[in-house]
C-alpha cells in the first residue's frame, strides 16, 4: 500500500508538492521539498520522509518525471 504522510502539515506539503509537479514536471524534487519545508514549517525528518515518499512514488510509476 505504500507509506502515508502523518500530520496535517505533512499532508498539506505532500499535496502542494504534487500539485507543483503536475503544473511543472521539470521542477526538481529537492527544490520543491525545500520550499515546502519552509512554507509548512517542516522538520529535517519531514523532509527526509517527503524525499522517500516521492522517490517511492516515482519508482512505482505513480509520479511525474523529475
Amino acid at each position: 500500500m505504500g507509506i502515508q504522510p502523518v500530520g496535517e502539515s505533512l499532508r498539506k506539503a505532500t499535496k502542494w508538492i504534487s500539485a507543483h509537479r503536475l503544473e511543472n514536471p521539470a521542477a526538481k524534487l529537492p527544490g520543491l521539498i525545500e520550499r515546502a519545508c519552509v512554507k509548512f514549517d517542516l522538520s529535517p525528518t519531514d523532509a527526509e520522509f517527503l524525499m522517500r515518499f516521492f522517490s517511492e512514488e516515482k519508482e512505482h510509476g505513480h509520479g511525474t518525471k523529475d
